[in-house]
């Protein structure tokens, strides 16, 4: 059981698999959905603080590189985009918008992109971090509703 803890605690640090993709391993492989959860979202907390202070000055960096500058480029694109539907959409609210861009498990958005946005709009560190938190919490608790929902009723569920 403890080899599938450290997979799913991994599985929730690769960007844009995240914890979306954990939890439905997790309960797809019968662990206990609570230990899974902290699990996950630990694993999907771990790399936002690196990528909210480094990862716009290692993107910045790289954008113009031979090998590596097609890459960076889309991740800094992919962060803009993100960070200016979340501010044109929220206004002062952004707090709020970041949460909800995090929180609800729609492909391209999630922690990473969420934090970078973040970053790139220049929120404060602290609020960009319990943001991102609580839209982790909430992907978390969305996506468990949905796997045990499913796998429950296709019987794959322990």
């Amino acid at each position: 059981m403890f080899i599938h803890y450290l997979i799913i605690f991994f599985i929730s640090m690769v960007p844009l698999i995240e914890l979306r993709g954990a939890i439905p391993y997790a309960v797809g492989f019968g662990l206990p959905l609570v230990p899974s959860y902290i699990i996950c979202i630990l694993g999907n907390m771990l790399p936002v603080p690196i990528i909210f202070l480094f990862a716009r000055k290692v993107l910045e960096w790289g954008a113009d590189k031979p090998v590596i500058g097609k890459f960076f480029t889309f991740c800094l694109e992919k962060g803009h985009k993100g960070g200016a539907k979340l501010q044109e959409k929220a206004g002062k609210g952004l707090f709020v918008a970041l949460l909800l861009f995090v929180g609800i498990p729609v492909p391209g958005t999630g922690a990473w992109t969420g934090t970078l946005a973040a970053s790139l709009l220049d929120m404060d560190f602290k609020s960009s971090v319990i943001a991102v938190l609580l839209g982790v919490v909430l992907a978390g608790v969305i996506m468990g509703l949905i796997s045990a929902g499913l796998f429950g009723a296709i019987g794959l569920a322990a």
